[in-house]
C-alpha cells in the first residue's frame, strides 16, 4: 500500500509546485502592467503650456474649461475650433454671428451688449476671458490682467487686433495659440489651412493685377474722414490687388481732411459699415458732397460695403476678401 501511494504524493506534490510558479508569474505580470501605467507619458491635456501674450509670459497647467469671449472676433474663433462647451460667456457682438456657428452660439449666455461689469462677468465664475482688444482690461472695465490672475482668471489679448500694421500671418498665430491654451492645436492648424487655401483661390480668380486700384476707407465723419491707415484692412486690400491711398500714414485708424482724399483721388472706396449710421446713410453723404463729385470712385459710384466684424483681424478674412475682390472686379466671375 505504501508503495502505491508514493507516485500519488508526488504528483501532487509537483503540481502544487507549479501552481505556486503560476501564481508567481500572475502577480509579476500585474505588478509590471502596473509599472507601465504609473509610467506612461502624460498626455497634452495632463501638459502645462506657456506662450506669451502682448509681451507677458503666459501659462496655462491645464486646457481652461469655463471661458468668456469679449469682442465678436474672439466669439468666433472659439466657436470655429469647436470650443463651445469651454464657454460660459460671451460679450461685445458687432453684428450676427456667422450662420455656421449661430446653433452653437445660442446655447452661451451673452452677459452684455459691451464689457460686462466686473460683477456680472466674474458671477458667471470663469477661469479664462479672451478678449479682442487689450482695453476689456483696464481698471474701468474688467480689471488688470494681473488683478484677474490673482483671482483665478487667466487672460489673452488677441494679439493681432492690437500689434501695428497687423497681417493675416498674426491672426493665424492668435488662433494657433488659442488652440494650444484649449489642446486643440490640429483643430487650430486645420482651421488656418483652410483659411489659407480660400485665400489662394480668391488669388487664383483675381490672376495678375496690372495697375492696383487706389482704394480709401471710410469709416465715419463729415467735417473730415476717420480712415483706415496702417491696419489689418490695409492688409486684406494688398491682398487682392488694391492699395490704401492713406497707407503712408504711420498708424492704424486716422482723421484725414476732404482735400486729401481729393489729391488721391481713389477709384474705389470701401465702407465700413457699423453703428447707428447704416452703409446707405455713409454713402449718400459721400455722393451729396460736392467737393467730392469729381473723384473717380465718386464719379463712377464705385463703393464696397465690408462689416466691420469682416475687417477685424478673426475668421472671416476670407468673407472680407471675397467681397473687396468682388467690388474690385466685377467683371470676373467669382469661383
Amino acid at each position: 500500500m505504501k508503495r502505491k501511494n508514493i507516485p500519488l504524493i508526488i504528483l501532487l506534490t509537483l503540481l502544487l509546485v507549479q501552481l505556486t510558479a503560476c501564481g508567481g508569474g500572475q502577480s509579476t505580470q500585474a505588478t509590471a502592467l502596473s509599472d507601465a501605467s504609473n509610467s506612461a507619458p502624460a498626455t497634452a491635456e495632463d501638459t502645462s503650456v506657456e506662450l506669451e501674450n502682448m509681451g507677458e509670459k503666459i501659462s496655462f497647467p491645464e486646457a481652461p474649461k469655463r471661458a468668456v469671449t469679449l469682442n465678436q472676433h474672439a466669439t468666433e474663433v472659439m466657436l470655429a475650433l469647436g470650443l463651445e462647451s469651454s464657454m460660459v460667456g460671451t460679450a461685445y457682438l458687432d453684428d450676427s454671428i456667422l450662420s455656421d456657428f449661430q446653433e452653437a452660439y445660442v446655447q452661451i449666455p451673452v452677459l452684455s451688449d459691451k464689457y460686462p461689469s466686473k460683477e456680472v462677468f466674474l458671477a458667471a465664475e470663469p477661469d479664462f476671458a479672451y478678449a479682442g482688444w487689450q482695453s476689456a482690461f483696464t481698471e474701468e472695465t474688467l480689471g488688470s490682467r494681473e488683478d484677474l490672475a490673482a483671482q483665478g482668471v487667466m487672460t489673452y489679448v488677441h494679439e493681432s487686433s492690437n500689434r501695428p500694421k497687423p497681417t493675416l500671418e498674426d491672426v493665424y498665430e492668435d488662433i494657433l495659440n488659442i488652440g494650444i491654451i484649449f489642446r486643440v492645436e490640429e483643430r487650430a492648424e486645420a482651421l488656418v489651412n483652410e483659411i489659407r487655401s480660400e485665400l489662394e483661390d480668391i488669388q487664383t480668380w483675381i490672376g495678375p493685377v496690372d495697375q492696383p486700384l487706389k482704394i480709401f476707407v471710410y469709416d465715419s465723419g463729415s467735417d473730415k474722414a476717420l480712415t483706415a491707415a496702417n491696419t489689418y484692412l490695409t492688409s486684406l486690400i494688398n491682398q487682392v490687388g488694391g492699395t490704401n491711398i492713406f497707407d503712408d500714414i504711420d498708424k492704424g485708424w486716422a482723421e484725414v481732411s476732404w482735400e486729401e482724399v481729393v489729391d488721391r483721388n481713389p477709384d474705389v472706396i470701401v465702407i465700413v459699415d457699423y453703428g447707428d449710421e447704416s452703409a446707405e446713410q455713409k454713402k449718400d453723404r459721400l455722393l451729396s458732397m460736392a467737393s467730392l463729385v469729381h473723384i473717380e470712385a465718386v464719379r463712377n459710384e464705385r463703393f464696397i460695403v465690408l462689416p466691420l466684424s469682416a475687417a477685424a483681424e478673426g475668421i472671416r478674412a476670407p468673407i472680407a476678401l471675397r467681397t473687396l475682390a468682388a467690388g474690385l472686379y466685377p467683371d470676373k466671375v467669382s469661383p
